[in-house]
Parts: structure tokens; sequence; C-alpha cells
């Protein structure tokens, strides 16, 4: 080995113990995730309803509908999942926590209170995150675990590629015939290498969620270092408004407006002012269904219900469109079902690379430790 590759190995070594296990838990928890829509929609009847054609309930109904079975709670999101999917209202309740009211989109019926900081799945998520630790310690200590990551991932790299041409089937294979460490040791290497790709860029749109710097960078480079107004402009509510009487209340007006402009859109997330100061009313309108990469959004008034700003999809520069299918690229499901294994697989595959390197250390350390000779100490006779 050149000198350079061990200066590589010690390195990829070393960083490996400081990262590994917060590696495994962030791995192992997206694999877990991977999935989630497609198996909380298998054991919960209530996150799907019959498509009927008829109008929406109005935001401003399933906000009386939280009201109602939370009194004192903030109604401070409301969601439209998808045509077969039902409404949800998220009330912030004092002493109580967070719930989801899941509502019946087309008859206003009642279908489910969720204690959300129950869900196995934002708890995992919580995980992947947070490691459970407070939000700002550990988002940063798995940032920087994942960007010690990355460097493992270019690491590994250089030190698998192998020296002559003729090494290469035997780096791209498993030898299953072999001994145990011999099968451990390939499993790291081979598996590493065929994973690398992948792993590299699920941990770049993870540190993007982690780190506001990552998402800037990601904009600015995908932009070429180009600033784009109508996405960095803020719409502010006129407070001398405040006070208003509309015949429409100005949160189903904004809902309104956004569905006829983005006729083709499946799922709507809007988040309403809270009646005080510049603040609005927002509506996202995403083209598909538990999708987030593809959308148009609106910026209301949230005294008169005005349109202040609109940023459709086509608008867009590609910067904002690459951050905005951050979630789909970091889950897999911007390619669909497969994209979704491949996910998990690369995912599965980054668990079990600590675990294998480990045992390839373990094992070339008791292999030296057996090699070194052995000193006896002898009785020297008295002369």
């Amino acid at each position: 080995m050149t000198p350079f590759k061990k200066t590589i190995l010690f390195l990829h070594r070393w960083l490996g113990f400081i990262s590994g296990l917060v590696v495994f838990i962030v791995s192992i928890t997206g694999c877990l995730f991977v999935f989630q829509d497609e198996i909380q929609d298998a054991i919960h009847s209530y996150r799907k309803v019959e498509v009927q054609h008829k109008p929406y309930v109005k935001p401003t109904q399933l906000k009386a509908i939280g009201l109602k079975h939370y009194p004192t709670g903030n109604p401070a999101f409301t969601a439209y999942y998808g045509p077969d999917r039902p409404a949800v209202v998220m009330m912030i309740v004092p002493k109580v926590g967070t719930r989801y009211i899941y509502v019946n989109p087309y008859t206003g019926a009642f279908l489910h209170d969720e204690d959300i900081q129950w869900n196995f799945f934002i708890i995992v998520e919580y995980i992947h995150l947070y490691l459970l630790l407070p939000a700002e310690t550990g988002g940063l200590v798995v940032g920087i675990s994942v960007i010690i990551f990355v460097i493992l991932l270019i690491s590994g790299i250089i030190l698998w590629w192998p020296k002559r041409k003729s090494d290469r089937k035997r780096s791209l294979t498993i030898k299953w015939g072999g001994r145990w460490r011999r099968v451990n040791y390939d499993l790291h290497n081979v598996l590493g290498f065929y994973a690398a790709s992948i792993a590299l860029i699920l941990a770049l749109s993870g540190l993007s969620i982690a780190f506001d710097w990552m998402r800037k960078g990601i904009y600015s480079a995908t932009n070429l270092g180009q600033t784009y107004a109508a996405e960095t402009q803020l719409a502010k509510s006129d407070s001398l408004k405040k006070g208003t009487v509309n015949t429409i209340d100005p949160v189903d007006r904004a809902f309104a407006y956004s569905r006829e402009h983005s006729p083709l859109a499946k799922m709507f997330f809007i988040s309403a002012g809270d009646g005080k100061g510049a603040n609005t009313h927002t509506v996202t309108a995403y083209y598909t269904s538990m999708h987030y990469y593809k959308s148009d959004s609106y910026t209301f008034d949230q005294y008169t219900g005005k349109l202040l700003k609109t940023l459709s999809q086509n608008q867009k520069s590609p910067g904002r469109k690459m951050n905005d299918a951050n979630y789909d690229i970091h889950v897999g499901q911007l390619l669909g079902l497969p994209g979704k294994i491949i996910a998990f697989l690369a995912s599965l595959i980054c668990a079990s690379l600590p675990i294998t390197g480990f045992i390839v250390w373990w094992g070339k350390r008791n292999k030296k430790a057996k090699k070194s000779p052995r000193i006896r100490h002898h009785k020297v006779a008295a002369a």
C-alpha cells in the first residue's frame, strides 16, 4: 500500500469510529421511514376516503371542526391531501400537544383524532433528524456525522479503487465461498462501492435538510450564482385593513382561488395568518398527492384575501426546483416505487458499513496481536 493510501486508510478508520454509531442509527431509521406512507395507508383506514364528485368543505369549516374537539387549541395548519385522502387540521393544544384531526373533505365527517407525538413514524423521523435530542443539538450532531460520512464515502472509493485492471473483477464481486472474515471484508468494500453514488445523493439531500448553508449552496450552485427577486420577495399584509368585513372569509377565498388557478394540483397546504401585523395566508398547491417536488404557491393578505404574490412551478428557478425536490430525492420517491426501493437498499447498506468496517478493523487487530513475538523471561542464576 502506498503512503498516500495508508494516510487515507488512517483517516477512513478513525472518522468511521467517530461517526459510526450515528451513521448506523440515521441509516436504519431512514430504511424504516422510506415506506412510511405505504405502511400507514395499509394499517390506518382513516387515511383513505371514497372519491366524490362534489366540492371540498371549506377551510373555515375544517377549522371549526378542529375547534369543536379542542376549543382552547390553535388551528395552525390545514391540508387537503388528495381526492382519495382526508383533509387534516393540525391543532396546537396547550398542555395536550399537537393533534391531527382527520376529516372527510367532501362531507366534513370526523374520521380520526391522532396524537402526533406517538405516531411511530414521527418518532422514527425525530430519531433520524435529531437522535431524540433537542432539535438544535441533535441536528448539529447528525449533520456533522453526515459530513464525515460523505468524506468516508470518498475515502472508501479511493481505498477500493484497484491498482491493476486485472483486480477489478475481484473488487466487484463477493467471494461467498471464502472464510467469514473474507466475506465480511467483501461486504464492506463491494457493497460500499455499489451503494456509494446513491448514498452520496441521500447524504447531500440530508445535509440540505440539516443546514441552511447547504440549501443556499445548492440554490446558488444550481442557479450559477444568479438570484431571482420573485423568489426572495417577502409579501406582507396591510395591517391598516384589519377589521375589514368580507362576505367570504379570506382563507376560503384564498383556497378557492388556488384551486381555480392550479387545476392540476391534487394536494393543498394552507397556512393561515394569525390576525396580527403583516402576516399572510399562504396556499401551496402540489401537483401530486404525497409528493412535494412540484407545486404552485400563493400568498394573500390575511385581512382582505387580496392576492399578493404568485410563484408557479414554471416561474421557479432551477435552484428553487432543486430545493423543493429535496424531500422526494431523500426518500427516493422522486422515481416512484423503484426509487424508494433503491433508497431503502442503499440505506440498509449504509447501516451495515460501520458494522462490517469495525469487524474488519477488529480482525486485523487480533491478527497483529497473534503475530507479535512473545517475550520470555528467564531467571538469571546468581554467580
